[in-house]
């Protein structure tokens, strides 16, 4: 029986140790398949517990210098002060610190160990090689026993030729950095990771289950759609369902990323991972716990660093290739030197040991994830879920962006925006009548004048003799006169006479209207709007501010339609009448055009028809993701709310990430490339190596990456 378990490793510093640990677990018997997630630092293993245990699994990992963890609610795994991890560093540290003292101000205190005179400050020296090279040495000895050459091993190479000539507190400096190097690093990552796991964290293990006048508490796995759970005041909302009894504001900003509480009530869908604030609710659940949008949310993250965007993954060929450049490099600064020149060995020795130090390639290797990483968390505590690098480099690319109109520019459903009576008749009246037939029918426009009836009044009239024509409208007989509800079709010729010297429609604004009254004579009209979305406006505006040049709106309403709303939004470029595969020519034409240029375009959009222009497109941006599987599934970006005001901030977070991405490429290549060279005439020490050209060039990219959490 195959079985799938989760390892959670704590201590991932680089994009190296991924592949390191999925390359040796893969030749562990009984393993079928198996991810880890540099993001989230978890390990999925698909197994046969019949060959290999759990237990066994986790051993293997630890056998690699790695630490995991059981990962329980909103726990994020940082390095505690008591771990041997950060205590050795720490006390190797403070050891080569006393060792400096006593070294500098000359204190000669000897001591005889098997007939040799050793200063107390190379004892001092000596003990910190030791602790800070005891994680080192246990790793680099793991590799040689896998057949593989690491970081680790070379370090130990440096520190011990280091001192063969005499080096000792350099040695020491190499052992003690590196190890801290290590322990900042996974600290650093851990800060991106731990807002991931927070979020895994969200949704509570158990439930209360409501079981006729009681609750039960039990597990989230148990729960089955159908089900009615009880959630209370403060407490985490466990599974996705619809509001059945209570009232309350529910923070679902993990889910949506709203920053202020939703009110919630009897038919409203909620979601797991959310906070209920200062109510009782019951839930009917609709989902089981592994299909929640929470853990659809989770697993797409958990996978986002399998789509590697172009950067990264050059940058994993360069580093490499460039480690073993640099060391063939040292072995030849040895080499020739020394036999063909007949120079000093202690001299050339140390220049190869300092290159050997500077070929470490993690600030390299971690120089685009880590601000992949950050970018991807930051997208999805404010409501936008990338799936993956490449579409973090591919927003920062965009200068076309396309925006279906319905239900993404507008709200993509009809209000009531004015009441006409005419011929003596009310406002209410005009309302009443329409309201008490189209109560009866199931069209949209219909539903806002019903909508619009119920906020203004009653419509209680008894209808008789309703009859719905389709296309057209309906119509029934109210006391005993026979009303007419509908476009034109539907009266006499004297009727829209009559209309037609009494009402001149606006040529300019663009709505719907509905005529209200009997066969001969129109007693009043409903007019409707698709109205704007309330930030469409400041959105094409704040849009163009971040560079995107080219707004173009499709759309399958006809010419007059489309104009009005282009103009109202201030968009040059729109195309009406589209059917989907018209849109998807035009989308297909955008990109024919943006490619010569090298830059990308996306299509936006919230329905099912505006699938296969989204996919056609560069990115596909799909609107109110939350409660749609499907656009969860098939778009490259997913804004988890109908709110178009997250699509510049979308586009500058990916920007501003590519930003820093060439900020750490060159911090991280250039620095070495210059400790290199510096290396010849002998200005880089054996500590200066470790200290800014591995250790400070790696944490400089995280920190720099770090930023993104703030954008």
């Amino acid at each position: 029986m195959i079985k799938n378990d989760t390892i959670h490793i704590s201590n991932l510093h680089c994009a190296d140790c991924v592949s390191k640990i999925e390359k040796r677990m893969r030749t562990t018997k009984g393993i079928h398949d198996l991810h880890l997630s540099f993001t989230t630092g978890q390990l999925n293993i698909t197994y046969d517990p019949t060959q290999v245990t759990l237990n066994e699994l986790q051993k293997r990992v630890e056998g690699m210098g790695y630490d995991i963890f059981k990962f329980e609610m909103t726990e994020t795994k940082l390095i505690s002060v008591y771990n041997p991890r950060f205590l050795l560093p720490v006390l190797s540290g403070t050891l080569l610190f006393i060792g400096l003292i006593v070294m500098f101000l000359n204190i000669d205190i000897r001591s005889q160990i098997l007939n040799y005179n050793i200063l107390a400050s190379e004892i001092l020296f000596f003990s910190a090689m030791v602790f800070g090279g005891y994680f080192v040495l246990k790793n680099a000895v793991q590799e040689m026993l896998e057949k593989e050459i690491s970081m680790e091993f070379l370090m130990i190479v440096a520190a011990v030729g280091a001192l063969l000539i005499g080096a000792l507190p350099e040695a020491a400096a190499i052992l003690f950095l590196f190890s801290i190097a290590e322990l900042l690093e996974s600290y650093a990552t851990s800060r991106n990771r731990r807002s991931i796991n927070e979020l895994i964290g969200l949704a509570p293990k158990t439930v209360n289950l409501k079981k006729g006048n009681k609750t039960v508490k039990i597990l989230i796995e148990n729960i089955k759609p159908g089900d009615i759970v009880v959630v209370r005041s403060g407490q985490y909302i466990g599974v996705d369902g619809t509001v059945v009894k209570g009232r309350s504001s529910v923070n679902q900003a993990s889910i949506t990323g709203e920053p202020l509480p939703v009110k919630k009530e009897a038919g409203d869908v909620v979601y797991a991972g959310t906070l209920n604030h200062d109510g009782r609710l019951e839930i009917r659940v609709s989902k089981l716990a592994r299909d929640t949008t929470l853990a659809k949310i989770i697993k797409l993250i958990e996978n986002a660093d399998d789509s590697k965007s172009k950067t990264e993954r050059f940058m994993d060929r360069f580093a490499k290739y460039y480690t073993p450049s640099i060391l063939l490099l040292a072995f030849l600064v040895v080499i020739i030197p020394t036999f063909v020149f007949d120079q000093p060995f202690n001299t050339w020795f140390y220049k190869a040991l300092l290159l050997i130090l500077i070929s470490c390639p993690c600030a390299i290797a971690i120089s685009t994830p880590v601000s992949m990483v950050s970018a991807i968390t930051n997208g999805a505590k404010n409501g936008v879920l990338f799936k993956g690098g490449v579409y973090v480099e591919g927003v920062a690319n965009i200068d076309t962006v396309a925006f279906d109109k319905t239900g993404t520019l507008t709200a993509g459903r009809p209000v009531v925006s004015k009441v006409i009576p005419l011929n003596g008749h009310s406002r209410s009246e005009i309302l009443q009548i329409a309201a008490s037939l189209e109560c009866l029918s199931k069209h949209p426009l219909g539903e806002a004048i019903v909508e619009c009836a119920e906020q203004e009044g009653s419509y209680d009239n008894c209808v008789e003799k309703f009859k719905t024509v389709l296309g057209k409208g309906v119509y029934g007989t109210i006391d005993g006169t026979t009303y007419y509800v509908g476009d034109d079709s539907m009266f006499n010729d004297s009727a829209l006479k009559t209309l037609n010297k009494q009402f001149k429609p606006s040529k300019t604004k663009i709505n719907t209207i509905v005529l209200v009254g009997t066969k001969s004579k129109i007693i009043g009209l409903v007019v409707l709007e698709d109205k704007l979305r309330e930030n469409s406006r400041s959105m094409v505006k704040a849009l163009r501010k971040t560079g995107v040049k080219r707004v173009v709106m499709l759309t399958g309403d006809n010419e007059r339609t489309a104009r009005y709303i282009a103009n109202q939004l201030d968009i040059e470029e729109y195309h009406s009448q589209l059917l989907p595969n018209e849109k998807v020519k035009i989308i297909r034409q955008l990109n024919q055009e943006s490619r010569s240029s090298k830059q990308k375009v996306a299509m936006i959009g919230d329905g099912i028809n505006d699938a296969p222009a989204m996919a056609a497109a560069d990115l596909g941006i799909a609107m109110g993701a939350a409660g749609s599987d499907t656009a969860l599934e098939t778009a490259d970006i997913a804004l988890m709310k109908d709110d178009i005001s997250k699509i510049p901030y979308m586009i500058q977070l990916g920007r501003k990430t590519m930003a820093v991405v060439k900020q750490n490429i060159a911090l991280a290549i250039g620095i070495k490339l210059l400790f290199v060279i510096l290396v010849f005439p002998g200005f880089v020490t054996l500590w200066m190596a470790v200290a800014i050209g591995d250790m400070g060039v790696s944490l400089g990219v995280i920190l720099n990456a770090l930023r993104l959490g703030r954008v």
